[in-house]
């Protein structure tokens, strides 16, 4: 490792020996004494504010000004103003001629941070000054000059943002004339003990408590934790477990408390009990779906059914449309069938279906709340008999079986509870 790259960890707090971020330094050092534009490319938490501070402290720039902006925490109608200025009257509210951050900025560096944030407008505004250094205070025609050195960061998929439309493609490329990619946590497991002690001494002294330390086996929990939240999440964890924690040595046991096994990627990965429950799970998921897809296709089936008889009459249907109609309402099926309406045919080659004001209902299902009773055609004279011929058919069945109600049930292709709901209603009871 150079000299110079040591120095600027040192200046700057920065801990760690990873390639990638040693890498990422060093291009910072390099390209400081040139005016071109860098983006910073990196996940939420790595760090890639360091490397703006860096560029600036190394360049011609660094006795001027240098300014951060937060691209996401400014509203939209108002981010135009913050960095190109205003002039009195150009809304509501601007009671003053006002500086923008270009303007106050003039000979230094500017760090635009979440630059993926910024809407559409902003886009074309932030692009003339890079090509041509040139502005407009918002409600101004007159042009101003500004010579600033910008260094932009993001954490979005700027490919991805393009192509959606999000951000300009133009000034994509006009920001990343070097791009710098800051690894996440994750991929520096050799450093993450390293700056676990590092902030344990910090706050340690902040706090004037004594200092946390890692036994063996919390090592190699940390080591092997994911951290979504990259540096940042473990200086939050170490300053908490700082304040809370009485015990200064801490355990994997301590450490699982703070940062759970459920987000402890390799571990979990490597367990083979949990891929078996990963597994069950998605099957599981797999068996819902093929049931309430089925589920949904017999109430498809009921509808067209119903409509079917609706339209057509009982009578005028084919043996084969019966055969149908009596495989969807099978026992299992009944519970669907409105309380007092009776639906089958005595048997599979039988002209005439013995059918009693047939309505189908939902259920569970939201989608036959208001299908009203379905009347049959030239069936409502013979209501009467349709009754007793029902009561007579439940009777024969009865007998046929020597009153074994399951074997009727079956015969009648109703469900039991159905066939003691016709019992008790026709005073059938022995």
């Amino acid at each position: 490792m150079s000299n110079e790259l040591q120095n600027i960890k040192n200046r700057f707090g920065i801990i760690g020996n990873f390639p990638a971020l040693n890498r990422a330094l060093e291009k910072a050092i390099q390209v400081a004494p040139t005016d071109i534009s860098v983006l910073v490319i990196g996940e939420s938490g790595v760090g890639k504010e360091f490397i703006p501070k860096i560029i600036h402290s190394e360049s011609k720039r660094k006795h001027q000004p240098y300014i951060v902006v937060n691209c996401g925490a400014i509203p939209e109608g108002t981010i135009d103003s913050e960095l190109f200025g205003h002039e009195k009257g150009a809304f509501t509210g601007a009671t003053a001629t006002r500086k923008g951050y270009f303007e106050v900025a003039d000979g230094g560096t500017i760090f635009l941070d979440e630059v993926g944030e910024l809407p559409l407008q902003t886009q074309v505004r932030l692009l003339r000054v890079l090509e041509s250094g040139e502005f407009m205070k918002v409600g101004s025609s007159q042009v101003q000059k500004t010579n600033v050195r910008i260094v932009a960061a993001t954490n979005v998929n700027m490919m991805k943002a393009i192509q959606d439309g999000r951000f300009r493609e133009d000034l994509y490329y006009r920001l990343n004339t070097v791009q710098i990619d800051m690894p996440p946590l994750r991929e520096r497991k050799g450093d993450i003990h390293l700056l676990f002690r590092k902030f344990a001494i910090d706050f340690a002294e902040k706090y004037r408590m004594p200092e946390l330390e890692l036994e063996p086996g919390a090592v190699h929990y940390i080591e092997n934790y994911t951290f979504p939240g990259n540096v940042r999440q473990l200086r939050n964890l170490v300053e908490q477990m700082t304040v809370v924690e009485r015990n200064r040595h801490v355990t994997p046991e301590k450490l699982a408390e703070y940062i759970p096994m459920e987000s402890h990627l390799p571990m979990v990965v490597n367990t083979p009990n949990t891929q078996k429950q990963s597994d069950f799970g998605s099957e599981r998921e797999i068996m819902y779906k093929i049931l309430f897809d089925m589920r949904n296709d017999i109430n498809d089936l009921k509808s067209l059914t119903s409509e079917l008889i609706k339209n057509r009459g009982a009578s005028d249907l084919s043996n084969h449309e019966k055969n149908l109609i009596n495989r969807i309402y099978t026992p299992e099926s009944q519970q669907n069938i409105a309380p007092n309406s009776l639906l089958y045919f005595e048997n599979k080659n039988n002209d005439t279906p013995v059918i009693q004001n047939p309505t189908i209902i939902s259920g569970q299902d939201d989608s036959y709340e208001d299908v009203e009773d379905i009347e049959i055609e030239d069936q409502k004279p013979e209501s009467l008999s349709l009754q007793n011929n029902e009561k007579d058919l439940i009777i024969k069945a009865l007998e046929k079986h020597k009153g074994r109600r399951n074997k009727a049930a079956d015969e009648l292709g109703i469900s039991q509870r159905t066939l003691y709901r016709k019992i008790k209603q026709y005073n059938l009871e022995e």
